[in-house]
């Protein structure tokens, strides 16, 4: 949109997955301004990384972060275009951004808590199995009514959940005393557009895993999941062969 120019911001500091969730959090604040409205041309990279003075490389994830989101949506050839005006006010991109960088976050959950899987199927009880299941039902109406806030505290409840039938009282207590952060990423794949039933999907994969007492299903369901989980919050990492 040439006719309108948004006001530099200073440069963000931090690593690189920092400064990639302040630029997100900068631009999603221009498009929920109408700096940039829904149907425009976002400015090229080139000029986005030098009007915010970061690097293209961060740029680009802040970008991946808003496609992932449903805010913006590449079209070859042309460019970055606004898609949706943020459907939730309230809702951040990702509040942690100073401190943890949500790359960081979900590679800790996807090693730490597929291996938790792997070690809870080969233990989990009947009355483990109807927990979880009543845990699902509970986060499937949560997510009908919108409440995404109780849906990822249920979502958290039946990781932490799995990891304390695992046995391993230190990947417990992990996932318990990074609470805030690890809901918080639990949060942000429920404003996915169009894939909001997905997390229950996956966990109902999950629940059949460990009631299959069989480790290698229950393991990749959870990897499954939380790959997936990642790239409905606008992240992408490698994991080598699920």
């Amino acid at each position: 949109m040439e006719s309108t120019t948004a006001s530099r911001s200073s440069p963000p500091t931090g690593n690189s997955q920092a400064v990639a969730g302040n630029v997100a959090r900068v631009i999603r604040d221009w498009i929920e301004a109408g700096t940039y409205p829904v149907g425009s041309l976002l400015p090229s990279q080139r000029e986005l990384a030098d009007q915010l003075g970061v690097s293209r490389t961060s740029l680009r994830e802040a970008l991946s972060t808003l496609h992932g989101l449903g805010l913006v949506v590449s079209r070859p050839g042309k460019g970055m275009y606004v898609t949706e005006a943020p459907e939730f006010q309230g809702a951040e991109v990702w509040k942690f951004g100073d401190s943890h960088a949500l790359t960081d976050v979900y590679q800790l959950r996807f090693a730490l808590e597929s291996f938790a899987a792997r070690l809870a199927s080969q233990v989990i009880q009947p009355e483990d199995i109807q927990l979880l299941q009543t845990n699902w039902q509970a986060m499937s109406q949560s997510i009908e009514a919108s409440d995404f806030s109780q849906a990822s505290r249920l979502d958290f409840e039946f990781h932490l959940q799995i990891a304390t039938i695992s046995g391993n009282k230190a990947m417990a207590e992990i996932l318990r005393n990074s609470g805030d952060v690890m809901q918080e990423s639990q949060r942000l794949p429920f404003y996915k557009r169009g894939a909001r039933h997905a997390t229950c999907e996956e966990h109902a994969a999950i629940i059949e895993g460990l009631a299959a007492g069989k480790p290698e299903v229950a393991q990749k369901a959870m990897a499954t999941h939380i790959v997936q989980a990642a790239q409905r919050a606008g992240v992408h990492f490698p994991t080598g062969a699920l």
